[in-house]
């Protein structure tokens, strides 16, 4: 019988409490800022429609308008939010009322859109954002 094995995933550490920027790794230095690239959801803020263990992919360019979900680095952190609002007063919202929702000056912060999620091992529950 032919098992499969799961694939492991590398945990890059997130930025340390000292430094205000991510941290960045040498091996992903060669990598263009417009390539997309992958990250597995972590707690419940953005559930239902996000909860964790889904896999999202995040694209550097996408274009951010009212309703898309977004990565965002906000008061020194990674925030995966839906962009709410328009041009004046724009708002990070989670999905889980548990979460509050953040109010940003512009879309400055916005470091990618969110075009893809999907269950691991399951490539007929992907959704697609755009």
């Amino acid at each position: 019988m032919n098992e499969k094995k799961p694939f492991p995933i590398p945990v890059v550490p997130a930025a340390s409490a000292e430094s205000a920027a991510p941290e960045t790794d040498a091996a992903l230095e060669g990598c263009s800022s417009g390539e997309s690239f992958a990250l597995m959801v972590l707690g419940d803020s953005m559930a239902p429609e996000f909860v964790e263990g889904d896999i999202i992919v995040i694209e550097p360019e996408g274009l951010a308008t009212h309703g898309s979900y977004v990565m965002a680095w906000l008061a020194d952190e990674w925030i995966f939010r839906q962009l709410v609002g328009a041009a004046g007063d724009w708002k990070l919202q989670p999905l889980n009322p548990k979460y509050a929702t953040a109010n940003i000056p512009d879309l400055s912060v916005i470091k990618g859109v969110i075009i893809q999620k999907s269950k691991p091992g399951r490539r007929k529950a992907a959704k697609f954002y755009v």
